[in-house]
């Protein structure tokens, strides 16, 4: 179920505030495995490079998008902000990133934002990513 309106709100706080450390300090792949639910869906800014779905559903696809980026982007620098907390069982990151894709080699800098729902048991069941035209 996503909106778990009976989230307490020191779950929600919980939740958002572990992913930030785990984003900030590169555990992304523990924040996946702790703080998601294994049916999560994630919805990007738009398609992926080859014209795919811009939602993944499921834990194996979700750590698939993050494997991609791994190996196609080298990182210079990034940050995070937040989290900004929402009533009820939704929560905001800021994520600013500085990266260069591996095989055309063009240096970019992207900002967007994360949206992130709990559910009921207070695990992530869907994000959402904004970008900065």
């Amino acid at each position: 179920m996503i909106g778990g309106r009976d989230v307490t709100t020191e779950t929600l706080k919980t939740v958002a505030q572990t992913l930030v450390d785990y984003c900030r300090t590169g555990k992304e792949e523990q924040g996946l495995a702790e703080l998601y639910d294994q049916r999560a869906v994630s919805v990007e800014v738009g398609p992926g490079p080859d014209g795919s779905n811009p939602e993944s559903a499921g834990m194996e696809a979700i750590k698939g998008k993050h494997t991609w980026w791994a190996e196609n982007f080298e990182v210079h620098e990034a940050s995070v902000e937040g989290p900004f907390i929402h009533d009820g069982d939704r929560f905001a990151v800021i994520f600013q990133i500085d990266a260069t894709h591996k095989a055309s080699g063009q240096r970019q800098g992207m900002r967007e934002v994360g949206i992130y729902t709990l559910n009921s048991d207070g695990k992530i069941a869907r994000e959402e990513f904004y970008a900065t035209i």
